[in-house]
């Protein structure tokens, strides 16, 4: 991680001085995220992790996604960001929790509907098969072997690639979790969406996909999302093309975890993270209707 104090320095070149100490806020394991006044405003202070290029990360792709969706009223304002940081607004909020997004998606689904459907054009590319190769070829280089279920993902991703493929790309948020979705104090009906830092060009359906798996949704919540993002009732094959790409996203997340326990010197246990996302993938290969979504989605 870079010194925080330095980073304070270069903010308050920029913004003014910082008025209040930096406190931490919870949340977020790649970075440090704090709360910090600089010149009159309350802001968010992101001091970003090392290396997080090796992870698929591009700072400027996030940057340009964070601000087309403050362009969009869905996210906070980006204030300033340089080497090692980002600084944006705070918003009084709290972030959403599993239950509330089951119960009520349509706004996370509009969100994401407006800013697929921008004319936002980002330099990352994000495709999962792609990414898996990657992270293989990193956990080589640093003279490891990827575990064997690794070979899992990575067939289930260019299975699943090969029915969905990545033909008009949008741009995506690709990490959906609730923790990433804030619901503003003043506004029930509104999301905020934050942590861009995975942004890239993909497939609008990754981002449902992540949304659904991440936050446990059953197939009523994921029609409802579905319609919501839409705007017309969804039929069997883009219900079989969501239920794909939560298994795309489990596999993301599952190498996600080898590569994180390979390169990060932080104190998480990546390796038990992935694990959880590997038994899900096994649970996949196993489940009778696979091969029907892969047929139904094919078809549509």
């Amino acid at each position: 991680m870079a010194d925080l104090g330095e980073i304070v320095g270069l903010v308050e070149r920029a913004l003014g001085p910082a008025e209040s100490e930096p406190v931490r806020l919870a949340g977020g394991i790649t970075n440090r995220n704090f709360r910090i006044r600089f010149g009159g405003r309350d802001c968010v202070l992101r001091v970003t992790g090392k290396d997080t290029e090796l992870l698929g990360i591009d700072r400027v792709s996030e940057r340009a996604a964070a601000d087309q969706a403050a362009a969009l009223n869905i996210g906070p304002a980006v204030l300033g960001a340089g080497p090692g940081y980002l600084v944006t607004e705070y918003v009084d909020c709290a972030a959403a929790t599993p239950a509330v997004l089951r119960a009520a998606p349509e706004a996370v689904a509009e969100a994401l509907r407006a800013f697929h459907d921008s004319s936002l054009r980002l330099a990352n590319r994000f495709w999962v098969p792609e990414l898996l190769d990657k992270y293989a070829r990193i956990i080589r280089d640093r003279g490891q072997s990827p575990p064997a279920q690794y070979a899992l993902a990575q067939s289930l991703a260019k299975r699943i690639a090969a029915v969905l493929p990545l033909r008009d790309a949008v741009p995506c948020h690709d990490d959906l979790l609730a923790a990433n979705v804030l619901v503003p104090s003043d506004s029930a009906d509104q999301v905020m969406l934050v942590d861009w830092e995975y942004a890239g060009m993909g497939h609008r359906l990754f981002d449902l996909g992540n949304l659904a798996v991440n936050n446990e949704f059953d197939a009523a919540d994921e029609d409802r999302l579905l319609s919501a993002y839409y705007g017309d009732e969804s039929g069997l094959g883009r219900r079989s093309a969501l239920a794909l790409m939560r298994i795309m996203s489990d596999a993301r997340e599952a190498a996600w975890g080898v590569v994180q326990s390979t390169i990060s010197d932080l104190r998480f246990d990546f390796t038990s993270y992935g694990g959880r996302h590997f038994a899900r993938l096994e649970q996949a290969t196993s489940d009778s209707r696979f091969e029907t979504w892969l047929a139904d989605a094919a078809g549509s």
